[in-house]
């Protein structure tokens, strides 16, 4: 089954579930064919970027499905987190924590087993993930109730993250349905979290093959948008193409970790926005003391590959490069750029919305009922793990 299938049979399409897994087993690979699998970490080179950082000192807060501390991928790179979802399955259901904790593997996984080197490494080995659950999983039975009603928990979690020492805020998921429109709760919480120093990452989309409807938060302003591209550095067909691409990152054929402690191929702008991220966080474990804004403009001026003209809406600058960023923040002073924030309005009003309700409990949607930043898992099993846990599993 191929991507375009998978997002053909998920039916209601206005509203693409952020944390979408479709999964199907298949014949187990040997634990080391896990790393040797994981392109992306050559595409980044991130031999070289590890010489100066792995990301130690920096925290990326992960607003996700929730993430799984005790994964052995993650153990001890986890910090506490919040809730802002309040129902919905818990820790150890299937439905729990799957979208969110293949995000924090691709950010700072570090793998596990004898000298590390067995199931995922992150981009940023050594940074912390501080999880923030705002969605709900796409096999989660709350999901129905949730789609009825629109909160803030995602302008409530960006607000915590930032009062809470993230300094990168990674968004891997996004509303690109037809009616998608900016929500000023939610572009002022982004703002909120610019001004405070904090970089914030989020996925470009899903529609490529459905319309390219902008997303957002992808097309706030200051946001760094991720679009996905594939091992050549081919747009992937998916990947939305907007004014409001940055960069992009793998986004096909990424292999993630699951809190059954399998491994699982997938693809998505969810994916491209982690390793983007985590590429980031790189950046500010070297320089502390850059600016939003300024981590932004490194991207892009150092992305590889750019397309012709200088950028293009499908691949924004071009590929991004942690190494080629880092070494050129160290050109500059930290004085000069400010993160980018509107007092005016800025956006069409966009299609009228049904009255909100006023508490998150209430909401786990759109993004969770819907989102165009996702990674879909493309269903296949590489490798299972041993657990410590029996009752975790399919």
């Amino acid at each position: 089954m191929t991507p375009a299938d998978l997002r053909r049979g998920t039916g209601a399409l206005s509203l693409l579930l952020a944390a979408a897994l479709v999964l199907a087993p298949a014949p187990a690979a040997h634990a080391d064919g896990i790393r040797a699998q994981q392109w992306a970490l050559d595409a980044l080179h991130t031999e070289e970027a590890w010489r100066t950082t792995k990301g130690a000192g920096v925290t990326v807060a992960v607003l996700d499905t929730g993430v799984e501390a005790d994964h052995p991928d993650l153990a001890g790179n986890v910090l506490t987190g919040t809730d802002l979802v309040g129902f919905g399955a818990g820790e150890g259901d299937r439905s729990w924590a799957r979208h969110g904790t293949a995000m924090a593997g691709i950010i700072a996984g570090h793998g596990h087993g004898p000298g590390n080197a067995e199931g995922v490494m992150g981009i940023a080995p050594e940074a912390r993930i501080l999880p923030v659950r705002v969605i709900l999983e796409d096999g989660d039975p709350s999901r129905a109730k949730a789609r009825k009603t629109r909160g803030n928990a995602l302008a409530e979690g960006i607000r915590w993250a930032a009062d809470h020492g993230a300094d990168i805020i990674n968004l891997s998921l996004g509303d690109d349905s037809a009616s998608a429109h900016p929500e000023p709760g939610e572009d002022e919480a982004i703002q909120y979290a610019l001004k405070k120093g904090v970089v914030v990452v989020a996925s470009a989309g899903n529609g490529g093959e459905l319309g390219d409807h902008i997303s957002y938060p992808a097309a706030y302003p200051g946001v760094i948008a991720a679009t996905a591209v594939d091992r050549y550095g081919t747009r992937a067909a998916f990947s939305t193409r907007r004014w409001y691409a940055t960069v992009s990152a793998p986004g096909v054929d990424v292999i993630i970790a699951d809190p059954d402690h399998r491994y699982y191929e997938g693809w998505g702008t969810s994916a491209a926005a982690a390793f983007v991220s985590g590429a980031a966080a790189l950046v500010k474990a070297a320089h502390p003391d850059l600016t939003p804004a300024q981590v932004k403009a490194l991207l892009e001026d150092t992305a590889r590959n750019a397309p012709d003209g200088g950028r293009d809406d499908s691949r924004g600058f071009g590929f991004v490069d942690p190494v080629a960023a880092m070494e050129a923040a160290g050109r500059l002073k930290p004085e000069g750029l400010k993160a980018a924030a509107h007092g005016d309005e800025y956006f069409g009003p966009g299609p009228d919305a049904p009255d909100s309700g006023d508490g998150t409990s209430a909401w786990a949607a759109p993004l969770a009922g819907g989102a165009g930043g996702v990674l879909v898992v493309a269903a296949v099993v590489l490798w299972r793990g041993r657990r410590e846990d029996p009752d975790i599993g399919l």
